[in-house]
């Protein structure tokens, strides 16, 4: 059974290809100018990770207040139906140090540097300069600078978080309300939850201050997102960190791709490898299986969680099972926190000294005014 499966697949796969090269090679230079977007990477003083993707086309424009439904629509497929740039060839240079990627069918490339020289006192983001070799357009190579996060020396842990429905309101219990969100809003109107700004600063911030625990987004929601995700955490104050979100092409290296729970599991296990000598902190919600993918971290890497923080979005019949995980996790000395309120969270961690206490009043504050304020989709539908 699973033969025929694998090669309908397959030829899947090779199809989209075929298209996307027809596409590119047929299109030509009037399909706009040529881009790297680089997403946010991570690594050592030694080693930096970064991927990123070439694409040709303008950027989407920066969102405003005044965009109606139907402008973010229409912002919503450009993003969705991006033009990359199948097998770019990008060279990467920091320091001393060169390398090159060549991009795959959908235009993803990735770096692994081995770093020559050290980062300056306090420089926690590392600047990776970019440059297209292949294709060139008529105004020449496309350039961008990629960062790379290295915690500094001083941090007490790290913090590793998913996105929809932890911090940013997505409803992805309801595909009806998740669809809409997703289509018809924009990063002013997409809401984060109420508190939660304030909260991740103030672990960021750790228990001493300023600064120095990194913060980093793990998600399956599409690449394609990512340059909205980020309009959206600045516009909300949402501290900055590395994302790593998913392809949902479909292309040859994802006919065997992993599910939504083995993505999560992988990229938090890198994250884990990557810094060992860091504990963490782990936030999530208890609508796509966060609160088991966390378990398996726990038992995969004993004594390195410090805590765990569930947002409670889903049905009462759902709690018993979250429930049931936290009190297993307990038992192996991990605190866990099951709540529908960021205040609740962050009380905890005051009293655990993952925050500074005098940090709550922050909390609570931003929480109420973030009640206050009028839902994404009254922000978005405009009379």
């Amino acid at each position: 059974m699973g033969r025929p499966r694998g090669m309908a697949a397959w030829l899947l796969a090779e199809a989209e290809a075929a298209v996307d090269w027809a596409r590119h090679q047929v299109r030509g230079p009037d399909r706009g100018p040529l881009r790297i977007v680089p997403y946010r990477g991570h690594g050592t003083r030694e080693r930096l990770y970064l991927k990123g993707r070439v694409l040709r086309g303008e950027p989407i424009p920066a969102a405003s207040d005044e965009d109606s439904a139907w402008r973010n629509l229409l912002h919503t497929l450009r993003r969705l139906e991006s033009d990359e740039v199948p097998a770019a060839r990008v060279r990467a240079r920091i320091g001393e140090t060169e390398s090159e990627a060549v991009a795959d069918d959908e235009g993803y490339f990735e770096l692994d540097l081995a770093v020559a020289t050290p980062p300056e006192d306090r420089e926690v983001w590392r600047a990776i300069e970019l440059e297209l070799l292949d294709p060139v357009g008529p105004e020449g190579p496309a350039r961008a600078v990629g960062h790379a996060l290295v915690p500094p020396v001083e941090a007490s842990f790290g913090v590793i978080s998913d996105i929809d429905d932890t911090v940013v309101k997505t409803d992805v219990t309801s595909v009806l309300r998740m669809a809409r969100l997703i289509l018809l809003t924009n990063a002013r109107t997409r809401l984060a939850f109420e508190g939660v700004a304030a909260f991740y600063r103030a672990l960021a911030a750790g228990a001493a201050g300023p600064r120095t625990n990194p913060i980093f987004y793990v998600s399956s929601s599409p690449w394609s997102l990512y340059e909205l995700l980020l309009e959206v955490f600045q516009v909300h104050g949402v501290p900055d960190g590395p994302l790593v979100l998913r392809d949902y092409g479909v292309s040859r290296e994802m006919i065997f791709s992993t599910s939504h729970r083995d993505h999560k599991l992988e990229a938090i296990e890198h994250i884990l490898a990557t810094h060992p000598t860091l504990p963490f902190v782990l936030l999530g919600d208890s609508g796509q299986q966060d609160p088991e993918i966390y378990q398996e971290v726990v038992a995969r890497h004993p004594g390195r969680i410090r805590a765990i923080y569930i947002r409670d979005v889903t049905p009462p019949e759902r709690d018993a099972e979250v429930r049931d995980i936290g009190e297993a996790l307990r038992e192996q000395g991990v605190d866990v926190v099951y709540s529908d309120d960021t205040l609740g969270a962050a009380l905890h961690a005051a009293a655990a000294g993952l925050i500074d206490p005098a940090s709550l009043p922050e909390i609570r504050g931003e929480q109420e005014r973030d009640r206050a304020a009028p839902g994404p989709l009254e922000s978005a539908v405009k009379p």
